[in-house]
């Protein structure tokens, strides 16, 4: 097997790098002990492999079996280029692991003065108390700690004991390996524990259960009957929904093939779809302020960009895939993930669109093989920003039969009302442009939504 925890180890870039490559492969993955790729290059001083795996979307914050971030390994180990790196890429400063300790304690113990200030400087508590009721000035020794306490008067912090507080129920842990090292060609049907229906759509039901002790999501597909040729087309399709490779994708994990059912499996995400997120089917409705729209905008955009990117390989052609915001899961860290297991398989409902508030005019009107995919992609994109901006369902007050009509007959459109920001009006108008070869492509919105992020 291919051990990519060892390659971060040694500090073996080119092989890191060829791993990174292939979909199939899970950067946020954990080993026998939670460790991720990322923990063991923080851990080991392999400053390239953390900006590789940074770059490519390695989840900043993510945990080990004790609680562990990767900035606490970098921090008990003196790597100050990889603390400034992780510090420059929003990471939790002041997360404590499951003894209570902050990477600042480590920084004290350990005698790293000048990691100790960076973390200060970065906001990391100087009165974050463990289990034992040691802060980190109780870890320091000599002139640091009064510089330390200096520094953070300075900054204001208000100097008295802050008590432990387990933080563990974040949901911050590495990813299973059973789930996302292995590459199945299928999965025992027998072995999925499927207790709670969660939706029944024309494609399917969709349950939640557990598969090796993993939270999942299947998805039992409705098929007519599961012919050998369906069961062949199955089992050559799927695979290249295991797309892993990418922070704003949500692969396939597996499938079961087990006449008459033909089942899809992925990681369940706690906040739901992105649907769920903003209008609150199920009770699970939060405030997604203006910052988290364009959050959200980006990460789908980003995805788009890199599913068009495969589209474009013929030996990476992906079954049908339609975009809107019950196809997009919402990660416990707030990514938003476009889900592989909502693709349509080429023996499922050809032609049907259940969904055609999102859907390009041209989408509605002409068969899928005189469609441009990634323009009519943009205009479904565009409902999807007004969505975000509005926080409305768009054409709710239409079945789906009269909004798709009217949307490719009469010319039906979202309006944008009062109070939406004029860069995101700006920007709805040209992803719907009429002329579907007058609409940009994800790669040429990326900059203008990055600048949007920092404005």
């Amino acid at each position: 097997m291919e051990d990519i925890f060892q390659w971060c180890r040694e500090g073996n870039a080119l092989q890191v790098r060829v791993w990174l490559d292939d979909t199939e492969h899970d950067m946020n993955q954990g080993d026998d002990h939670g460790f991720s790729p990322l923990h063991w290059a923080c851990k080991e001083g392999h400053l390239k492999i953390v900006e590789m795996l940074i770059r490519r979307g390695a989840r900043i914050n993510v945990t080990n079996m004790g609680d562990d971030t990767p900035l606490h390994l970098a921090a008990a180990h003196g790597h100050r280029p990889i603390v400034q790196l992780l510090l420059q890429n929003r990471v939790d400063v002041n997360f404590t692991n499951e003894h209570g300790n902050s990477p600042l304690h480590y920084a004290c113990f350990w005698g790293y003065n000048t990691i100790a200030d960076d973390l200060v400087q970065a906001g990391a508590l100087v009165a974050l108390a463990n289990k034992d009721g040691d802060t980190p000035l109780d870890k320091t020794r000599g002139q640091l700690v009064q510089r330390l306490h200096e520094m953070a008067i300075n900054q204001g912090q208000d100097l008295k004991k802050i008590q432990f507080k387990d933080q563990s129920w974040l949901g911050m842990k590495t990813r299973s390996r059973d789930a996302t090292l292995s590459r199945h060609k299928g999965i025992n049907i027998n072995e999925l524990a499927l207790h709670t229906l969660m939706a029944t759509t024309p494609s399917g039901e969709t349950w939640h259960g557990k598969w090796q002790k993993n939270d999942i999501v299947a998805k039992i597909l409705a098929v007519r009957e599961c012919t050998p040729r369906i069961q062949r087309d199955f089992n050559e399709e799927f695979p290249k929904l295991r797309i892993f490779s990418h922070p704003n994708i949500l692969p396939v994990v597996g499938c079961c093939v087990s006449p008459p059912s033909l089942v899809v499996i992925s990681q369940y995400m706690p906040w739901g779809s992105l649907y769920e997120l903003l209008h609150g089917s199920g009770g699970r409705r939060v405030v997604v302020d203006a910052a988290a729209a364009i959050n959200i905008a980006h990460h789908v955009a980003c995805g788009m960009a890199y599913l068009h990117s495969l589209q474009r390989d013929r030996d990476h052609q992906l079954p049908t895939y339609y975009l809107n915001s019950k196809h997009i899961m919402i990660d416990e860290d707030m990514t938003a993930r476009i889900n592989m297991a909502d693709a349509k398989f080429s023996f499922q409902e050809r032609g049907r669109l259940y969904r055609p508030a999102w859907a390009a005019p041209e989408a509605l009107l002409k068969p899928a093989a005189k469609r441009n995919w990634e323009a009519a992609d943009m205009w479904s994109f565009a409902i999807l920003l007004w969505e975000l901006a509005t926080r409305q369902v768009p054409f709710a007050d239409l079945s789906p039969m009269e909004c798709g009509m009217k949307i490719a007959l009469e010319g039906l459109r979202i309006t944008i009302p009062p109070g939406v920001s004029p860069h995101i009006s700006k920007l709805i108008k040209i992803c719907m442009n009429e002329d579907p070869g007058k609409r940009p492509s994800f790669e040429m919105i990326l900059p203008i939504l990055e600048k949007m992020k920092k404005q």
